[in-house]
């Protein structure tokens, strides 16, 4: 059976995991860990997101970011 459809609120926070291939290591250092930080930070900034809390783990990665809230069009 498909998974529901996630609720996607503005300003709600999403949790959000990205885990290795059967079970296999997504950072292979910790310098490897490290530079997928750096690559996050790039992206938030970029993004405009915002990120409240995160754990970095050898076979997990996971956070907790709030959706962004619309920029009023000025109308």
């Amino acid at each position: 059976m498909a998974r529901l459809p996630r609720l996607d609120l503005p300003g709600v926070a999403q949790h959000v995991i990205q885990r290795g291939n059967n079970r296999l290591p997504c950072f292979l250092d910790d310098a490897d860990g490290r530079d997928f930080l750096i690559i996050l930070r790039e992206a938030l900034a970029a993004s405009g997101c915002a990120l409240h809390a995160y754990a970095l783990m050898e076979t997990t990665f996971t956070c907790s970011s709030p959706r962004p809230r619309p920029v009023p069009s000025g109308e």
